[in-house]
């Protein structure tokens, strides 16, 4: 029984990270409508990755974490500027430029990238169930982004910086995932928070003199999109991508604009229509599908002129 069990919680936690991963993330989309009202893109990328370090930093005290190895610092340093820095420049400037629909269905072109930037450069394969998930997925992030797209808020930058942020986010996974392999999920996520930070130090001017004039509740938005999203979310999000392909986990984020369509719901009463809700089953049931693993039968012994033979159950 403990044989059995062993690998069952071994496939269960990479899963529960990934999920955890999403819901957070998802929350960040609401938390980031809500502080850019007083803090610019730069400003608020900064706040957060500030956060973000000071907790990640306790933590590698109290776990007693050094430096990752020599060999690691690539693909952490690459995917800090590029996931961590620009991303979260742009993505908070592309969402001041364009409704909520049109910026998630551009942003979730990322984990079509991955896959190809995955399968190019890390060799990940691509089985027909992925590929079968990923093309629902993104359907229904389609249905969820033109549902929501009525405003006519929408601008050509702030299409092409959501686009950009939607290259740095699947640059910078593939960057971090080759990392994973030499340093632990804490030091790849503490140290390349620490080095967007350090690329957003130019906007340390513009946080100082936006922070004395925000309100409370913009700057508890800031600090919560570094404690959770960031420091806690994006840890998982390591943890898992160290068990997993970068293409399986970048399906897995197709999830995050079902559970936006729902969080906006709860927390800002912004009730969907009945075609939003459509793309939203849509985008988790391509997760589903895109996590799932064909069926292995095992061998089973059939007899052949008196001698015990193997045969593979069709």
């Amino acid at each position: 029984m403990t044989n059995q069990a062993a690998p069952a919680r071994a496939g269960l936690l990479p899963a529960v990270a990934a999920g955890l991963t999403v819901v957070l993330w998802a929350s960040a989309f609401v938390s980031i409508r809500s502080a850019g009202d007083s803090y610019s893109p730069g400003a608020l990328a900064l706040g957060r990755l500030l956060s973000g370090s000071v907790v990640l930093g306790l933590l590698c005290v109290v776990r007693r974490e050094g430096l990752p190895p020599r060999s690691a610092w690539r693909g952490i340093g690459m995917s800090g500027v590029l996931w961590f820095g620009f991303y979260m420049v742009v993505l908070n400037w592309g969402e001041q430029q364009v409704d909520a629909g049109t910026a998630a269905l551009v942003v979730n072109v990322g984990p079509l990238l991955i896959a190809l930037l995955g399968a190019r450069l890390l060799g990940d394969p691509m089985p027909p169930r992925l590929l079968a998930g990923m093309a629902v997925s993104f359907a229904g992030a389609v249905t969820v982004g033109l549902s929501m797209a009525g405003g006519g808020g929408s601008s050509v930058l702030g299409v092409v910086l959501c686009l950009l942020a939607a290259v740095a986010y699947a640059a910078g996974v593939v960057s971090q995932k080759p990392a994973l392999a030499r340093a632990s999920a804490l030091q790849a996520t503490t140290y390349g928070c620490l080095v967007g930070a350090v690329a957003c130090l130019p906007f340390a001017g513009q946080l100082v003199h936006e922070a004395a004039d925000a309100p409370v509740s913009a700057t508890l938005n800031m600090v919560y999109l570094g404690v959770f999203p960031t420091a806690l979310a994006f840890t998982t999000w390591a943890y898992a991508l160290a068990r997993t392909t970068a293409s399986r986990m970048g399906a897995t984020t197709y999830a995050v604009p079902a559970l936006v369509v729902l969080m906006a719901w709860l927390v800002l009463g912004e009730v969907p229509g009945l075609v939003t809700l459509a793309g939203g089953v849509l985008c988790l049931a391509g997760v589903a599908v895109s996590r799932s693993r064909a069926r292995t039968h095992a061998p089973r012994t059939v007899a052949a002129a008196g001698e015990p033979r193997s045969e593979q159950v069709p």
